[in-house]
């Protein structure tokens, strides 16, 4: 039974904890986002260590929900619910956001919502953008899935097999020798490389049915790389070309199966300015809207888990304190969406 937030608590407060970012966001029923803090754990070396990126969110959990709450300037009495991601990604990380959304629950004696995370990247970017009932693309460092909305769930028309496709520019920039600076990710430096490449080298074009494998692309990438017969430019050029590509075609195959009339392109590697110009041309081609989400909320954040947790504890999902154990593998596709009908998101 849908509910109606009451006038004196009419936030929602969410957690995002899934990999190396902790996020806290405070989010209107109306969709307002009034804060949106992130504090994002960096490895020395090496890919996210689970355990250390837990304990970084263990570290920072206190002054990042202050952070929040400050930067909302509202008091935590005016907290409806409490959202946090449930599912899917790293059983560690996940386990302290749930941990923290549990003690704040309890604290303001308030209900608890389980979010999936991918849903919550759909939602924001729907929130953020204005889209209605895109086809969306989401890829980042753990995802690459093709999804659109069908009959009361976001159903995945295509996804890959293996690795990630943020991943896999992540760990061809650490083969190649880049190091991470500024802040700029492993995928910017690759992109920026990638803009003075000129010499497109053969690599595996590697989709099955409407799935995608991107390990035979990243090996023979390295390989080609290693072997001295190519600039570091032009491997990161073709890797973006060949990776992309893919993307690019299971994406038109779900636009032309669906007949949706938008495309939405979310997740942090969504940020590529190559990508967003392959997305867009098959946008114009189908008479398609093409929208990208910002990088503030394309990225692992708080504000999209504390939107969706809005958007289902209006339809009365929450739950009980005792059954919010973390999902490390909830798929997209499980997830019923009561709030989206005829494909369109019914805000709060």
């Amino acid at each position: 039974m849908p509910k109606t937030p009451s006038r004196s608590k009419s936030y929602v407060l969410g957690i995002e904890s899934t990999a190396d970012d902790f996020s806290v966001g405070i989010v209107s029923f109306d969709g307002k986002v009034l804060a949106n803090i992130i504090s994002a754990f960096m490895p020395e070396e090496g890919g996210i260590h689970p355990r250390e990126a837990a304990r970084h969110h263990t570290e920072v959990a206190g002054k990042v929900i202050r952070e929040a709450f400050e930067k909302a300037k509202i008091h935590p009495n005016q907290i409806e619910t409490v959202a946090f991601s449930q599912g899917p990604g790293l059983g560690p990380c996940l386990r302290t956001g749930a941990t923290a959304a549990r003690a704040l629950a309890s604290y303001m004696h308030v209900p608890l919502v389980g979010v999936n995370h991918s849903v919550a990247h759909i939602e924001i970017g729907k929130l953020i953008t204005d889209a209605k009932d895109p086809v969306t693309l989401y890829v980042s460092g753990g995802n690459t899935i093709v999804s659109a909305y069908e009959d009361g769930y976001y159903r995945v028309f295509g996804e890959t097999l293996d690795i990630a496709i943020g991943n896999c520019l992540d760990v061809f920039a650490r083969e190649a020798g880049l190091r991470q600076k500024l802040g700029k990710p492993f995928g910017a430096l690759v992109e920026e490389l990638a803009s003075h490449g000129k010499t497109l080298i053969p690599l595996p074009f590697t989709i099955k049915g409407m799935d995608l494998s991107f390990s035979g692309l990243l090996t023979a990438a390295v390989e080609a790389l290693k072997s001295g017969k190519y600039r570091l430019e032009d491997a990161c050029f073709s890797l973006q070309e060949v990776g992309f590509s893919m993307l690019a075609e299971v994406t038109e195959r779900a636009l032309a199966h669906t007949e949706k009339p938008e495309v939405l392109l979310t997740g942090g590697v969504a940020a590529n300015k190559r990508l967003q110009a392959m997305l867009r041309v098959i946008a114009d081609e189908h008479n398609a809207r093409f929208s990208v989400v910002p990088k503030e909320y394309a990225l692992d954040n708080g504000a999209m888990i504390a939107w969706t947790g809005a958007l289902a504890y209006k339809h009365g999902i929450t739950v009980p304190l005792e059954k919010s154990m973390v999902k490390l593998k909830w798929r997209l596709d499980e997830v019923h969406v009561p709030w989206v009908e005829g494909g369109q998101t019914q805000k709060c």
